[in-house]
């Protein structure tokens, strides 16, 4: 497996799991500041590699209602105060070829969403910045699908991919997590990462929102780092009921600490005993 190296992060290859978490979208700058600094002084003590995500811009929201963040120009400067005072390297994602551009001058991983990972042209302007990929599977594909996924990307000359997980649709609003998944896309040669919150979520479920059943993402992370994979990416909020976006399936900040440490001793009996 190819070892991907970001900021200083070394992932896949036999290294510890990271982590990529933050709120589901910028509320504010103060709030996403203060989300970042709790997440890095947690993942310090537990030595963790941490890459902060939050998006700027949720353009695939359910209802046209719904809250979608900042937009471009004021999220990328609030994501850049992030990086530039705390140190941290940052993922968000982008959903048009305008806006990629800009996005690549201060994220360090550029992620696809699963509704536009088969979209060529847009995967391709992606990869062709040279950033870091985090691809989303969609949840209307196979694992073995995100073969053709990696070849678009490898087209460019740009290997630093990243695969992620994050269910498959099963019937009306609803995801189940196939953890066969996680090795069966390893073998493609690059780190996959399984998103625990996003596998959780019931897309539509609350009709002009995201329902989502939070109480089980501890259970699939635990599976997850089992299994093998290679990060865990986690969508959390200092106050998930309040959140503006994807409040049902993020999980409290004040939970994380003991979820990750739960995750870091699976991890290191997995790879004490080379299952992996």
């Amino acid at each position: 497996m190819r070892e991907i190296k970001i900021n200083g992060i070394r992932i896949g290859n036999g290294n510890p799991f990271m982590l990529i978490a933050g709120p589901c979208v910028i509320e504010s700058e103060r709030e996403s500041y203060n989300t970042a600094k709790r997440l890095k002084e947690i993942t310090a003590e537990l030595n963790i590699p941490l890459i902060f995500k939050s998006s700027y811009d949720k353009a695939n929201r359910t209802s046209i209602d719904s809250p979608r963040g900042p937009g471009l120009k004021k999220g990328l400067k609030i994501l850049k105060n992030i990086k530039d005072k705390l140190n941290l390297p940052i993922l968000s994602d982008v959903h048009s070829e305008n806006e990629i551009k800009d996005a690549a001058k201060i994220l360090d991983v550029i992620q696809i969403p699963a509704f536009l990972c088969r979209q060529t042209d847009f995967v391709i302007a992606v990869a062709k910045t040279k950033r870091a990929v985090n691809v989303k599977k969609g949840q209307f594909l196979s694992p073995w699908d995100t073969k053709n996924i990696i070849k678009k990307i490898e087209s460019t000359g740009n290997k630093n991919i990243l695969i992620t997980e994050r269910g498959f649709s099963f019937g009306y609003n609803n995801l189940v997590a196939d953890m066969r998944s996680i090795p069966i896309m390893r073998q493609f040669g690059y780190p996959v990462v399984f998103d625990a919150t996003h596998s959780v979520q019931l897309p539509g479920g609350a009709g002009t929102s995201s329902g989502g059943q939070r109480e089980f993402v501890a259970h699939l992370a635990r599976a997850a780092a089992a299994v093998g994979c290679d990060g865990i990416f986690m969508e959390v909020h200092p106050c998930p009921d309040k959140a503006l976006c994807d409040g049902p399936n993020m999980i409290n900040l004040d939970n994380l600490f003991l979820i990750l440490k739960q995750l870091k001793e699976i991890d290191n009996l997995v790879r004490r005993f080379n299952l992996k």
